[in-house]
């Protein structure tokens, strides 16, 4: 299945992406050098672990078959497991690569914080550690991070979501006299590095519309930890919104003008919970709700006037640049990072790689998404992805 989603995303980017970026040739210094089992060795083959969240979201299936594919062009074995969001399970697949051999792992972990016997004895057998998107946490045996510009993810969602109320115009500066408007806030999931970035960034440009009064946040819910939701649920989404319209808005004084909802998943959610409240319906319209990582459900919504916007993370080209960091290690090198102050997963610095995004509306949706060939027309008018 996820093979041949890789395969209509188009192989040629591994061939002209990330895997094209120059290496810095450190004479084995990284976790990947000089061992006696084939990793550093400089020669091709050789098994690499990788390791995904949950088969669950579209998302993950692509990151892991670009991944899988990209490696096995670049001539390695590959032991691609998806954990289904259980914590256990992706202990488990991590210690069973380490035990069958593997000479590199990519984890994109479900929690952040819960892999340290399993970093230890990948450091045990000098096997290098490449984070995938999600920061691991708590450990020094984190080799490299390749991920996009988190709080630079959340600038965008704030901004997106000011733009669609009004408050900025498409250069970025305030209108006079905009708003009130009422927004509500949801962050992603707390065992999640990245979500605190995402929150952060967004509130960098929300707070002080927030503070002179242009949006109002009428729950007073603002914390992060208030508006988490765990694993990055749409139910939990859902459930949240269903709450706070019932709590906050029931009484018609007041209607929901716009939510920053820092994924598309969870925003499908908040949207079911408006619609089935009557948003969409009459003089009742539906608020502005931006999202994160371009799904086809959500790249429908959007066309259809329904979610405003999304970010565009091109995960092909993320899966490039873990390729290329993987290949660096096995090859006795050390991976080029672009920042090496940003991301401190609470024992050190974590060399990383950071990939650029794009703020996607129905303006420029056809131009980024499809003619890019990240989705096709028939995806996006359905919904749904062409397995």
């Amino acid at each position: 299945m996820a093979r041949k989603l890789w395969a209509k995303r188009g192989l040629a980017a591994l061939a002209t992406g990330a895997v094209a970026v120059s290496l810095a040739a450190c004479g084995g210094s990284g976790a990947g050098g000089g061992t006696d089992d084939g990793a550093g060795d400089g020669e091709a083959g050789g098994l690499v672990g990788v390791a995904m969240p949950t088969e669950t979201y579209e998302r993950w299936v692509a990151d892991g078959d670009a991944v899988e594919s990209g490696l096995e062009a670049a001539g390695y074995e590959v032991d691609l497991q998806f954990a289904g969001d259980d914590i256990p399970t992706q202990q488990q697949q991590i210690d069973a690569m380490i035990n069958s051999g593997a000479e590199a792992l990519i984890i994109a972990s479900i929690d952040g914080t819960a892999l340290g016997s399993q970093l230890e004895a990948a450091a045990a057998s000098n096997i290098p550690v490449i984070s995938y998107d999600r920061l691991i946490r708590d450990s020094e045996n984190v080799d490299f991070y390749v991920t996009f510009d988190n709080y630079e993810v959340g600038v965008q969602q704030g901004t997106s979501l000011l733009t669609g109320l009004g408050v900025l115009d498409e250069s970025g500066e305030p209108i006079a006299d905009a708003g009130p408007f009422n927004i509500e806030l949801f962050a992603g999931s707390p065992d999640d590095n990245n979500a605190g970035f995402f929150f952060e960034g967004a509130m960098s440009v929300l707070q002080p519309f927030i503070d002179d009064g242009t949006v109002v946040v009428p729950s007073g819910q603002t914390e992060f930890g208030t508006v988490a939701i765990q694993r990055w649920e749409q139910e939990g989404a859902q459930t949240r919104m269903e709450d706070l319209l019932t709590s906050t808005y029931s009484d018609g004084d007041a209607v929901v003008n716009g939510v920053l909802a820092p994924a598309d998943v969870l925003s499908r959610g908040v949207i079911t919970a408006l619609q089935n409240s009557g948003y969409g319906e009459g003089d009742l319209t539906i608020p502005i709700v931006t999202g994160q990582d371009a799904e086809a459900a959500s790249a429908r919504l959007i066309r259809e006037g329904v979610q405003y916007s999304t970010i565009f993370k091109d995960t092909r080209l993320l899966a490039d640049q873990a390729v290329t960091a993987a290949t660096a290690f096995l090859e006795g090198n050390e991976p080029e990072a672009n920042d090496t102050e940003t991301y401190d997963n609470g024992v050190q610095v974590v060399p990383s790689f950071l990939l650029p995004t794009v703020i996607v509306t129905a303006d420029n949706l056809d131009a980024e998404l499809i003619d890019s060939g990240y989705l096709t027309e028939e995806e996006v008018a359905s919904g749904q992805v062409d397995e």
